[in-house]
């Protein structure tokens, strides 16, 4: 079995920062990309920022320059370094990774459980 947690989230005020940790255990022999997803209410879920093996990084047009994705490989984590919070990014996020369980398996897409962020004054 394969888990991922997220934490961090909760309840800022605009301009405001947050971090967001997601730690992946269990059965893992490999981790390919890491994302992190976040879903307003009424809307669809949406790629907020993705980080691959070798490091290199993707982001939304609309946290560029304000989030900063980052990984540890030792430690199975990917955290979302969260500046200059503005309303519009409230949402669920959620922690995606591909993972390969095992030699004998290919790789899946696994999900966290959501962290909520709100912010407002």
């Amino acid at each position: 079995q394969v888990h991922l947690v997220e934490s961090g989230g909760g309840l800022v005020q605009p301009g405001g920062s947050l971090r967001l940790s997601c730690a992946a255990s269990g059965s893992i022999v490999s981790i390919d990309s890491m994302d992190w997803y976040r879903q307003a209410p009424g809307k669809p879920r949406e790629l907020v920022a993705r980080i691959t093996t070798v490091d290199s990084t993707i982001y939304a047009d609309s946290v560029k320059g304000r989030f900063t994705i980052a990984r540890d490989n030792d430690k199975n984590t990917v955290t979302l370094q969260m500046n200059s919070l503005k309303p519009e990014d409230t949402a669920v996020y959620y922690c995606h990774a591909d993972i390969r369980p095992d030699y004998s398996r290919p790789y899946y897409a696994y999900w966290g459980q959501g962290t909520q962020v709100t912010v407002s004054s």
